[in-house]
């Protein structure tokens, strides 16, 4: 606190002292009041910073400042066409036509300037040239979190958040502007905190810097090695569903947003990109029907290879039939058989009921604008058949958001329980702090069965998917491999899947929960491609968090 009122006063220090002007400029000015005009000036407040949880900004104010002229108070039109042209290299016979016009009270000559420049010209003490503060929005960490960060837009008096952070608490952190009646023509006044407006407040929010950094370095790494289109991301405490990571590659730099070519760098995929989930919705499937007891742990089949529902036939992924199968085994081999005969023996009304339960086809109510609720077609809804009951067992034939995913299987990390996952940690308003209190969305499941899912999905790691087990921590997941559709289907060959892995460490006292997606990998299984990045990410959480 005592850092950001230090920032206050050396902000409007600085103001003060560029705004001062000259005696010579002072006297012109009383000459001229006569016949001065006034108006009425919008005072934009000091919108407020945004940091991690460490304090560390995220998003913060730069103090510059813009160069005018009033060209009746200009005497020497050449003389002070050249040096402007030089202190800002600009062109000076640009500069001398704007000074020439005499039918017009204010010319602008730069904005953005540095405060090493704005000095500069000041130091000139030049006749008619009027310097006034501007402050504008930095990006201290670059491309670091750009998507959930967001960035403003619009002029000095009327900026507002466009995406991220910066426009879902755009109101808290805009603060209020005052309107003030004011000279047209600069008069030696000082500048007092509530001429500045109300000061927005800052956000500290739950991302962790150094985890974001890491993730993002890994994604990118995986997704060039992989060849993919893109790809996310998420970390997350499945306790209080605090994010501690949010990730997307392809990104961009908030600081020359002007720059992105491809406005589709400009959305969140994580909450507004929605996909086939694939096998990883065979999680959920089985922890539902154990939930209400239409299947318990000890619970076999015959698979047989083939299962036909409504009008379609499924197979298992690799079109064997593996014979007796129990419950974790199920798990183990990701059995697409195994997950319709599940949501077959639930029914429709039981099915349905289980998967909302997890939060599938809403929305999860994060803290940021622009977050898609999927798509989960349900008995009477239009264009719902039988055979979609199968189909979405094994996640196929809906679609989830990256954030879905990974807050429903933060409820089995969380014996049950599933938090609304938030980046709001923290409101600073001046001394005041008020803590962000986490929200329960609900109970999906009992604690009994997400203590037994915990067992079960530790298996799927050491039976199955091994690329994402690290020697010495128990570690409880599920990859998930789905194709991308097709207006005859879906996409078949090479980079044609979407593959992902979804885990939480330790698995008997979660602390986090990590989702990695990779859009058309090279490799076409997520156990290929997903689980080792999950196993490095989680490796460096493990050296983070301690």
């Amino acid at each position: 606190t005592s850092g950001l009122v230090l920032m206050s006063v050396l902000l409007l220090l600085a103001m003060a002292r560029l705004q001062q002007l000259s005696p010579s400029v002072r006297q012109e000015f009383q000459i001229r009041s006569t016949y001065n005009t006034q108006s009425v000036k919008r005072l934009q407040a000091v919108r407020g910073v945004i940091y991690d949880r460490d304090g560390v900004p995220l998003a913060f104010n730069r103090l510059q400042y813009e160069i005018g002229v009033s060209p009746n108070l200009v005497s020497d039109p050449a003389r002070v066409a050249q040096q402007l042209g030089v202190i800002l290299n600009l062109d000076e016979f640009s500069i001398l036509q704007r000074i020439s016009n005499t039918n017009s009270q204010w010319e602008l000559i730069a904005r953005g300037v540095s405060a090493e420049v704005g000095q500069a010209v000041a130091d000139e003490d030049l006749l008619g040239v009027v310097i006034n503060p501007m402050l504008s929005r930095a990006y201290p960490q670059g491309t670091l979190g750009s998507q959930l960060i967001g960035f403003i837009f619009g002029d000095n008096d009327n900026t507002r958040g466009a995406m991220g952070v910066e426009a879902s608490y755009n109101e808290q952190l805009a603060g209020r502007s005052l309107e003030r009646t004011v000279s047209t023509v600069p008069i030696d006044t000082p500048v007092d905190v509530d001429s500045q407006g109300q000061r927005g407040m800052d956000i500290v929010l739950t991302i962790d810097r150094d985890i974001q950094y890491w993730v993002e370095t890994e994604l990118q790494r995986a997704i060039e090695q992989e060849n993919a289109s893109g790809g996310t991301i998420i970390v997350m405490n499945p306790r209080n569903g605090e994010i501690l990571a949010m990730a997307t590659y392809p990104t961009f730099d908030p600081n020359n947003f002007g720059a992105v070519e491809d406005s589709s760098l400009l959305d969140t995929p994580s909450i507004s990109e929605v996909y086939e989930p694939g096998s990883v919705m065979k999680v959920m499937t089985v922890a539902a029907a154990l939930d209400v007891g239409a299947i318990t742990p000890e619970w076999t089949y015959n698979d047989t290879g083939s299962i036909t529902v409504g009008s379609v036939t499924t197979q298992n992924w690799d079109r064997n039939a593996y014979g007796v199968v129990d419950t974790t085994g199920l798990l183990v081999n990701s059995l697409n058989v195994g997950a319709a005969t599940v949501a077959t023996t639930m029914g429709p009304e039981a099915f349905y009921s289980g998967l909302r339960r997890f939060g599938i086809g809403r929305q999860t109510g994060i803290d940021l604008e622009g977050e898609e609720g999927g798509i989960m077609r349900v008995p009477g809804d239009t264009g719902w058949s039988e055979s979609d009951l199968a189909a979405n067992s094994y996640g196929q034939a809906l679609s989830v958001t990256p954030l879905q995913m990974i807050t429903a299987f933060s409820a089995i990390a969380n014996d049950g329980l599933m938090y609304q996952p938030h980046l709001a940690r923290q409101y600073v308003n001046g001394d005041e702090i008020e803590f962000v209190n986490p929200t329960v969305l609900g109970r999906a499941i009992s604690a009994e069965t997400a203590s037994i899912m915990t067992d079960m999905l530790v298996q799927v790691i050491v039976q199955g998917d091994s690329a994402a087990a690290i020697p010495g921590y128990t570690i409880a997941g599920k990859t998930g491999t789905a194709e991308f559709p097709s207006p005859l289907g879906y996409e078949e060959g090479s980079n044609s899947t979407i593959a992902s892995f979804i885990g939480f460490f330790p698995a008997d006292d979660p602390q986090v929960v990590v989702l990695v997606k990779l859009d058309r990998p090279n490799g076409y299984w997520g156990s290929q491609t997903a689980a080792p990045v999950f196993r490095t990410v989680a490796q460096r959480l493990i050296l983070l968090l301690g």
